[in-house]
């Protein structure tokens, strides 16, 4: 790898989208701040100062202790300069206010508007639906000739048609989906993003909010029994969600209801070709399908960070952290932890016990973790009975982000029966 990074270059990658698009670079700062300085503090250009929490007790602690760390004001990582302009948005009551930005007890409540739908009972429901997206995307790897971009051409379609077809949104919308959804994510990626600048970037939100807008008014005119009607007629203590509030709703359902997964598919796939001996074993295996998802699942993390700020001076791993100041919960960090994982780095289709955090934990535990692993079990399912031979066929690339992201692209040769 050359020289080692210092432990000041390490936490400064922690801030850096680059280093999530360079997974080696990434791992090598990450191994080095949890070794060096588990609990980091990060002065980087651009950025309010935060401290890196690296190691998987410290960052199951910060979620634990919800009363102490809050998600508010500054949910995740981002610039100064964005910063500014959410929370100016935010006082005028026009910005984005998901799940993911609220605490408790604002946040029960209006998470159990969308809880029913993402309980057993529902996907039970669901199951059939996905497994018919399942194989409608096989069919369409057998029908582009044993050469294909797995992110671009499979993997961002098949979850995005399973979260949009539980909204009840019609088919002709989802392109504009995407390519929203990539723009929100992909702010930091000179490819993917909509441009460089704060208010560029915000555009997007506008038009997700334009879209949700008009949704809203039609379920609540004409209900109808999706998830959509359920979130557009919710009512908490008799009172309609405000239009911030079910359109935030409505965009965190569809935007981290798909990128995460297809993140995992497509960074699972490339882990079985990088590691020929776990295909084999999962192709001669399939009942181990459930613990290789966790394994793709942690490998990949796909939700990079968290912020929380604490409510009061206190501590994590022995360092104090002051009333006010924000701590980053790095999640990759988190998942390669030597101290909870043995080998991390080995991709293990068997892992069991697998104690990854890539779905956070306590109040704050993804909402559509048993939608995701039932996703990425049945396009495994429908794949690999029929995959005779598979190999990359150029560079993967990945997605330069600071929050969510894995790979943008991943060029294949296969053969499929």
């Amino acid at each position: 790898m050359g020289t080692q990074m210092s432990v000041r270059e390490a936490g400064l990658a922690v801030a850096d989208p680059q280093s999530y698009a360079d997974e080696r670079r990434l791992h090598e700062a990450l191994r080095i701040l949890r070794r060096e300085d588990p609990v980091r503090l990060v002065e980087a250009e651009g950025f309010d100062p935060f401290f890196a929490v690296t190691r998987h007790a410290d960052v199951l602690d910060v979620e634990r202790r919800h009363e102490d760390f809050l998600s508010a004001p500054r949910p995740i990582l981002a610039t100064s300069e964005m910063d500014a302009l959410q929370r100016r948005h935010r006082e005028a009551g026009t910005g984005l206010r998901t799940l993911v930005h609220m605490d408790d007890p604002q946040h029960r409540v209006v998470r159990a508007i969308g809880a029913d739908w993402f309980r057993p009972k529902a996907m039970r429901r669901l199951q059939e639906r996905v497994d018919e997206l399942a194989h409608r995307y096989v069919d369409r790897m057998a029908e582009l000739d044993g050469s294909c971009d797995f992110v671009r051409q499979i993997a961002v379609h098949y979850p995005l048609y399973v979260i949009l077809s539980l909204l009840g949104l019609p088919e002709s919308d989802f392109p504009r989906m995407l390519k929203l959804t990539q723009e929100l994510f992909g702010g930091q990626d000179s490819e993917l993003r909509r441009g460089a600048s704060a208010a560029e970037q915000l555009q997007t939100l506008t038009e997700f909010f334009a879209y949700f807008g008009e949704l809203t008014a039609a379920r609540r005119a004409h209900p109808t029994d999706d998830l959509a009607s359920a979130i557009a007629n919710a009512r908490v203590d008799g009172t309609r969600l405000s239009d911030v509030d079910t359109t935030s709703y409505y965009v965190i359902i569809a935007t981290a209801g798909h990128d995460t997964t297809s993140s995992t598919i497509s960074g699972g796939l490339h882990a079985l070709i990088e590691h020929p001996d776990q295909l084999t074993r999962l192709k001669e295996n399939p009942d181990l399908l459930p613990l290789a998802t966790d394994e793709m699942i942690r490998w990949v993390t796909p939700v990079k960070e968290f912020m929380r700020t604490a409510t009061r001076d206190t501590q994590v791993g022995g360092v104090p952290i002051a009333e006010g100041e924000s701590v980053l919960l790095s999640y990759p960090s988190a998942n390669r932890d030597e101290d909870i994982f043995d080998d991390p780095f080995r991709f293990d289709i068997g892992r069991d016990p697998n104690r990854h955090l890539a779905f956070g934990f306590g109040v704050h535990y993804c909402l559509g973790a048993a939608l995701a692993r039932m996703e990425i079990r049945s396009l495994y399912t429908a794949l690999l009975p029929r995959l005779e031979s598979i190999e990359l066929a150029g560079t993967p690339e990945w997605t330069a982000t600071t929050f969510v992201g894995g790979l943008k692209h991943l060029p294949i040769r296969y053969t499929l029966t």
